[in-house]
């Protein structure tokens, strides 16, 4: 499906000004839609007599909609769009005319240009019109609740025609919350409420007010509530920016246990200020949620930390036991042992620091390429390089893959490029590239990571069996490879010389 923005630049001439006005419309128009019990359909001329496409569209939540199929993308001209074309050719609202049917829905139409005010305030030309159209098959007589709402609707409908319709967006707010069944308070310009719904009732009683909204300064009142004095200010400030004809932030008001989050935004139609229209919503469920994975966040880095220090420790005592050890069988085994410690303890260090159980793993394969080259039982300098990142990855991913390439690296660095006085058979020769280097290759594609570890020293030894090498350092990276991260890997002679192990990881995790 095309976006607004696609089908605009395809079909219409709309500058990009335009065109970013009518997102903002589409990011705020469910309000208009629920308070209306109507769909929204947003068109746009296109080029050519009479004709217009749809853009977008939002249907109520608040009441059934008129149109069962999605209308976006649909070019539409004739007598069909004779209500649009006097909404955009004359700058007005359009409300006359009989109800239409689609198909067994009976819809009464109506037409709202889109004006976008100049740079200097000044009204600014009509470039789209909203069709609000209202499903009539439930028509009854409308409750008080009801009448309000399409009070309200009217009002934001001519500010959407006067081009002050929806007011700028705060930086890191969104449009879902709060919504009109949350609750809604009406003001007059003086701010005293004139009507509140029953669910905004409901959410002040939370906070401790017990009485009937209407007649009270909702700006007072918020301030007299709040537990906090400062936050009642804001809240209280809020409601009297809103009455001003601005449009503030939204705001929290916190008070007896309770929190109730707030939006308050002006009435003007025809630029006369005539009140102000809050949405409040009862979020204390969902602040208690949110102090309890905080909690247990810090609970979870914490765990991490201490994890690490552990795994710190254990790596020390396992240090002083190699240097004690005579037998250099025993004390290399004991010194991979840290090095495979160390390398796990890495990750918890990392995941500490962490707000979430991922780790970006760039940084920790740079950290544990250095260690390898500074410990690796070898007189030979050998670079390291990275290529390619590995991204942001699953901690159970992260733990396993660091100790593989732990291990690669190592066998890279002390079996690729042997010092001179090793002893032992002499190798089949190959021409190593200067200087030797060992390159860390990774790229994702689609839900596989891709890693290859390549160095430029002397090959694999002739007769090498990588299935059945007695190796404990190959031994435990197939074991990881294939068991822990599910994947595979394959170790062998470079284009170039030198040796190649390649490893194919997925990255998502087996369900169940």
């Amino acid at each position: 499906m095309s976006t607004l923005r696609d089908l605009a630049e395809e079909h219409t001439r709309l500058r990009p000004a335009d065109i970013d006005h009518l997102h903002r419309i589409a990011g705020d128009w469910q309000l208009l839609s629920d308070l209306s019990f109507a769909d929204l359909l947003l068109w746009v001329p296109v080029d050519g007599e009479g004709t217009f496409l749809c853009v977008a569209q939002v249907r109520p939540t608040t009441a059934p909609t008129a149109y069962q199929d999605d209308q976006v993308g649909r070019i539409v001209g004739g007598p069909e769009v004779a209500h649009l074309e006097v909404a955009y050719g004359q700058g007005r609202i359009w409300r006359e005319g009989d109800p239409v049917w689609y198909g067994d829905v009976p819809a009464r139409h109506e037409a709202i240009p889109v004006r976008l005010r100049a740079a200097d305030g000044e009204s600014g030309e009509v470039i789209a019109v909203v069709g609000r159209d209202t499903n009539l098959s439930t028509a009854r007589t409308p409750s008080q609740l009801e009448l309000n709402y399409l009070t309200t609707a009217d009002d934001l409908a001519q500010m959407i025609a006067d081009g002050t319709f929806p007011p700028p967006r705060h930086p890191g707010e969104t449009t879902s919350a709060p919504r009109v069944g949350d609750g809604l308070v009406r003001l007059d310009a003086g701010g005293k409420v004139t009507y509140a719904s029953p669910n905004a009732q409901s959410a002040y009683r939370r906070l401790g007010y017990a009485s009937h909204l209407v007649g009270e300064d909702l700006a007072a009142l918020n301030r007299r509530l709040a537990s906090d004095p400062l936050e009642g200010t804001e809240a209280a400030n809020g409601i009297l920016a809103a009455l001003r004809g601005e449009a503030p932030p939204r705001r929290e008001i916190d008070a007896r246990g309770a929190t109730m989050l707030t939006r308050a935004l002006p009435l003007m139609p025809a630029g006369v200020p005539i009140g102000a229209l809050v949405l409040v919503r009862d979020i204390t469920e969902v602040r208690r949620r949110d102090r309890a994975l905080i909690t247990k966040d810090a609970t979870i880095r914490e765990i991490h930390h201490r994890v690490k220090n552990n795994l710190q420790t254990v790596a020390a005592l396992l240090r002083l036991q190699a240097r004690r050890v005579g037998m250099p069988e025993a004390r290399v085994a004991l010194e991979e042992s840290v090095r495979r410690v160390a390398s796990i303890a890495l990750v918890h260090e990392t995941l500490s620091m962490s707000s979430d159980e991922a780790v970006e793993f760039d940084g920790i394969v740079d950290r544990v390429a250095s260690a390898a080259t500074e410990v690796a039982a070898t007189e030979v300098s050998v670079g390291m390089r990275r290529e390619g990142s590995f991204g942001v990855l699953p901690a159970e991913i992260a733990t396993s893959l660091v100790m593989v390439l732990n291990e690669l690296l190592l066998n890279a660095v002390e079996h690729g490029f042997p010092s001179a006085d090793e002893g032992g058979p002499e190798p089949v020769p190959q021409e190593p590239l200067a200087p030797p280097q060992v390159v860390v290759t990774a790229h994702r594609l689609r839900k596989t990571l891709h890693v290859t570890v390549a160095d430029n020293g002397r090959g694999l030894p002739a007769g090498f069996d990588s299935e059945g090498g007695a190796k404990l350092g190959l031994q435990i990276v197939r074991a990881l490879v294939t068991g822990e991260l599910r994947g595979s890997i394959e170790l062998r002679p470079g284009a170039e010389g030198g040796t190649e192990a390649v490893l194919t990881l997925p990255l998502a995790r087996a369900s169940g």
